[in-house]
């Protein structure tokens, strides 16, 4: 720059903080309703809480625009949320009614006392056809969106059984032990046989095309635990959305 020249800038607007937006959403199934807690069943293109960024449906916003109050426990814009579930995985996912059930639910998932059973349509064939999955997941250094297998990153174990084994994709029941942001889809990624659909962590996008599936076949499929204030162990289950059913059907169908 020149002794005397001007220089112009431009200063962005805030970040808007993110908000729950009350709205009834179409798809939201409740599962079961008691004082102290909610369990959902989320549609895929939900996600469980606002975000910066997110301008979607949420399963919060849901439930405010359906009459329902949550805890008041946790930042104003995740208050009751004791787990997440990713926009385009579908599934069962807890939420906190009261601060009793907030904190007994936040300590069992912490204890992993918690059972999260997941089913995911993946590319190829697991050798073993059992296992787990012990790596530790980190952020990706050049897509912070993204996360990846790596040194110096958190614990994350995922136990897997094979299910169905297909010609192009198997079917597996998996069991978190730690709930890590995106560990299904990372440790399977690693391992080569990414969920069928997932683009974001390298599977096929012709195979994609071929079962029609624009998202991760990935669905929690059910969800236990001891009901904090009952002290029972308490189990729901979902059945797979319409979007899975016709993917899976097309992959056995192709043996």
């Amino acid at each position: 720059m020149e002794e005397g020249a001007f220089l112009e800038v431009t200063i962005p607007p805030p970040v808007q903080a993110a908000h729950v937006r009350s709205e009834v959403v179409e798809g939201v199934r409740i599962v079961h309703d008691d004082d102290a807690l909610v369990v959902v069943d989320k549609p895929v293109g939900v996600a469980a809480h606002p975000s910066v960024g997110w301008t979607g449906p949420t399963v919060l916003g849901h439930l405010a625009g359906a009459g329902y109050r949550v805890a008041t426990s946790g930042v104003p814009e995740r208050q009751g949320i004791v787990q997440r579930l990713d926009v385009g995985t579908s599934g069962l996912m807890v939420v906190a009614k009261s601060e009793f059930a907030y904190a007994g639910l936040k300590s069992a998932f912490r204890s992993r006392s918690v059972d999260k059973t997941y089913h995911a349509l993946v590319q190829g064939h697991l050798d073993p056809l059992h296992g787990t999955i012990d790596a530790p997941i980190v952020r990706h250094v050049k897509h912070d969106y993204k996360f990846t297998v790596g040194q110096g990153g958190r614990h994350s174990v995922t136990h897997y059984d094979t299910l169905e084994a297909h010609r192009f994709a198997s079917l597996l029941e998996i069991k978190l032990e730690t709930g890590r942001t995106h560990q299904i889809r990372v440790h399977l990624s690693a391992l080569h046989h990414p969920c069928v659909g997932d683009l974001t962590y390298g599977a096929d996008p012709v195979l994609a095309t071929r079962v029609a599936l624009s998202r991760q076949w990935l669905h929690a499929v059910r969800l236990g635990f001891t009901h904090p204030e009952t002290r029972e162990w308490v189990e729901f289950e979902s059945p797979y959305a319409d979007d899975l059913v016709a993917a899976l059907e097309v992959i056995r169908g192709a043996d």
